[in-house]
C-alpha cells in the first residue's frame, strides 16, 4: 500500500522561492515514507501580470528547474508529479505558451509530458474574468503513465476537470489514479470542486489525486485549496483544506480498484453512445 504526499501552496511570482517550498517537501515527503509527491498547477511560478512574468517563462531545454526536479526525484527517491509549469513557445509551438505537467521517476532520462487541454476562458459573476488562451494554447494529446507508485496514472489539469470525455478516455485505458492539480479560484471551487471530483472518481472508479493552490497570492489572486485525495467509490481519503498550506500523507490502497470495478463493473459496461439528428 503505497503512500502518496500532496503538497498544498500558495505559489508566488518568485519561481525560486517556489521552487524551494517543493525541495523541502520532497525532503519531507521522503522522510515520512512517501512513494509519490503531488504539487499544483503552476507550481513554480503563479503571476498574471504577463509582462512580468513573460522573463520567467522559458523553453523546456532552457529551464534549470527540469534538471534540478530530475535531480530531486534521483535523490529522494520519489516520484514527482509535478503540477505544471509554464513552458515557452520555443517548446510548445506557435505563438502561445503550454501549461504542462511533468512527471519525473528516479532514474529517468526524460519526464513525462501532458499539456492541459482544455483553457480557462470565463467571465465569473463576481466580476472576475480570465482568458488562459491568450498566453497558452491547449494541448492535444491524452497521457497516461503506464508505472508509477499508484499504478496506471492519468495526467489532467485543473479546468480540464470540467470536461467528462477526457476522463471517460482515462477510464477506457484503466487508469488506477488520476492526478488534476489545480488552481481553483474561491467561487467556481466552493461551488463545484469536491462534487466534481467525486464524480471523476467514481465515473472512472480510479483514485483522483487533486494537489491545489490556496490563499492569496502575490499577483492580487485567490485560489481555493483543499487539495483532495478520492478513491474509487468517491469518499475523500484527504482534505487538506482552504486556508493552510503543507504537505498531506495518505496510503493509497491500490485493491479497492478492483474490489469497486467488481462491485459496479460500469467501465465493463460501457457501451459507444451513437447520436443521430431527428428533425
Amino acid at each position: 500500500m503505497p503512500t502518496i504526499a500532496v503538497l498544498q501552496m500558495t505559489s508566488g511570482i518568485d519561481p525560486e522561492a517556489n521552487f524551494a517550498a517543493i525541495v523541502q517537501a520532497a525532503h519531507t515527503a521522503a522522510g515520512q515514507g512517501a512513494a509519490m509527491l503531488f504539487t499544483p498547477e503552476m507550481s513554480l511560478l503563479l503571476d498574471r501580470d504577463r509582462a512580468r512574468a513573460a522573463p520567467k517563462i522559458v523553453a523546456q531545454d532552457q529551464s534549470p528547474f527540469v534538471p534540478q526536479l530530475a535531480g530531486l526525484a534521483e535523490e529522494t527517491g520519489l516520484t514527482i508529479a509535478l503540477g505544471s509549469m509554464a513552458v515557452a513557445a520555443a517548446a510548445a509551438g506557435g505563438d502561445r505558451n503550454a501549461n504542462r505537467s511533468m512527471l519525473f521517476a528516479p532514474g529517468a532520462a526524460e519526464p513525462v509530458i501532458y499539456d492541459k487541454i482544455h483553457m480557462f476562458d470565463v467571465d465569473l459573476a463576481t466580476g472576475e474574468s480570465w482568458r488562459e488562451s491568450n498566453a497558452y494554447r491547449p494541448g492535444a494529446a491524452v497521457v497516461t503513465v503506464e508505472e508509477t507508485p499508484v499504478g496506471r496514472l492519468g495526467l489532467a489539469v485543473c479546468y480540464d476537470l470540467r470536461f467528462p470525455a477526457l476522463f471517460g478516455a482515462l477510464g477506457d485505458r484503466a487508469c488506477d489514479a488520476i492526478a488534476v492539480p489545480a488552481a481553483f479560484t474561491k467561487p467556481t471551487g466552493a461551488a463545484h470542486w469536491h462534487v466534481m471530483l467525486r464524480a471523476r472518481a467514481i465515473e472512472a472508479q480510479a483514485f483522483v489525486i487533486a494537489a491545489a493552490q490556496v490563499g492569496r497570492h502575490a499577483d492580487g489572486r485567490e485560489t481555493y485549496g483543499h487539495s483532495l485525495v478520492v478513491d474509487p467509490w468517491g469518499e475523500v481519503l484527504l482534505d487538506m483544506g482552504g486556508k493552510e498550506t503543507g504537505l498531506g500523507l495518505c496510503d493509497i490502497d491500490l485493491a479497492r480498484i478492483a474490489a469497486v470495478r467488481a462491485q459496479v463493473p460500469a467501465l465493463a459496461n460501457r457501451r459507444e453512445i451513437v447520436t443521430s439528428h431527428v428533425s
